[in-house]
């Protein structure tokens, strides 16, 4: 039931750029060129305190409603990563699910490689928007709201740019047990909502903002709050982030979408199908461009054929559980 849940989205030829069919090969690049950079030894040399797998004990994490979801989906990566057959490298998710003491396949199931691409294939969609953005703006700043324990710092660092994750505080408590805080990544702990994030952001080298599984937990009017909120203060910014469907987030409301082991996954208020992008121009008088980008292609025959074309077809595009967006704001 929850296969439906990480789909991904429709091809369009102005987003195939960000959906490069080479990202894999830039993954690698970067892991080997960076794989010593902004690493937790390094924090510690630092004075910021030693990492749980130093201190020889695994992590207990323990949380419930949406800020749980941030479990499911590293356990899906991790699971993906650890494919031989994968194009994704994710080593940061696989060490932490290791790390962390929690039922991973008790609560979630056990490991599903359908779910676990669907999930590596929506977020290698977000590395390449933010590859391409680090391409244009290799000094700037990737602010990503809602990150839980998402690893896409290290499979995307270039070695200059500047990381800001902003995310509820029991979450952050949790992520800087994990992944403390380095020289070039920070850790603001407040809602997506609350104006003061927007202050900790240095826009001087370029701002890209990512929403990766936040804005769906919203309801509307909060959808059009973050929204408008970037576009005001990021001038020449960029927005990138998902969305399920109206018919996915009504399923979700009325408790329809859990696991055989009795995982729910949390309501979704807002939903938006995959016409309506141009709605998402309301928001704000500064929003220039909307589209949606494309994912890479996957294995096998429903990821690498069947669903690429799925994807095209009008009358069954909004039948996606997912889509990804990017919003670009004028220069003022």
């Amino acid at each position: 039931m929850l296969e439906a849940y990480e789909a991904q989205g429709r091809s369009n030829k102005r987003g195939e750029r960000y959906a490069m069919d080479d990202d894999e090969r830039h993954q690698e690049q970067d892991r080997r060129k960076h794989r010593r950079a902004d690493r937790p030894g390094d924090a510690r040399r630092a004075g910021q305190g030693k990492t749980p797998r130093d201190r020889g004990g695994r992590v207990t994490v323990t949380l419930t409603g949406v800020p749980e979801t941030l479990l499911w989906t590293l356990y899906q990566r991790a699971c993906d990563a650890r494919d031989p057959s994968t194009a994704f490298q994710d080593p940061r998710a696989v060490e932490l699910v290791d790390t962390v003491d929690y039922p991973f396949a008790e609560t979630f199931g056990p490991p599903s490689p359908f779910l676990a691409q669907s999930q590596s294939l929506r977020v290698r969609t977000f590395d390449s928007v933010v590859r391409h953005f680090l391409g244009e703006r290799p000094d700037g700043t990737v602010v990503a709201l809602g990150e839980g324990l998402e690893t896409q710092f290290w499979r995307v660092d270039n070695g200059r740019m500047r990381w800001l994750t902003v995310d509820l505080p029991e979450t952050v408590a949790v992520r800087l047990r994990l992944l403390p805080d380095g020289e070039r990544r920070r850790t603001f702990a407040c809602s997506a909502l609350d104006p003061a994030w927007p202050d900790q952001v240095d826009t001087a080298r370029g701002v890209l903002v990512t929403a990766q599984g936040l804005l769906m937990y919203l309801r509307p009017p909060e959808v059009r709050e973050v929204i408008a909120t970037c576009a005001e203060h990021f001038p020449g910014g960029a927005l990138v982030f998902d969305a399920v469907p109206r018919w996915f987030s009504a399923r979700t409301t009325h408790g329809g979408m859990r696991t055989p082991q009795g995982f729910t996954v949390p309501p979704m208020p807002w939903g938006m199908d995959a016409g309506e992008l141009r709605k998402v121009y309301g928001a704000h008088p500064h929003i220039t461009e909307v589209r949606e980008i494309p994912p890479p292609r996957g294995r096998g025959v429903y990821y690498g054929a069947v669903e690429p074309v799925l994807r095209r077809l009008p009358v069954v595009r909004n039948l996606r559980p997912t889509m990804t967006v990017l919003t670009r704001f004028a220069t003022r």
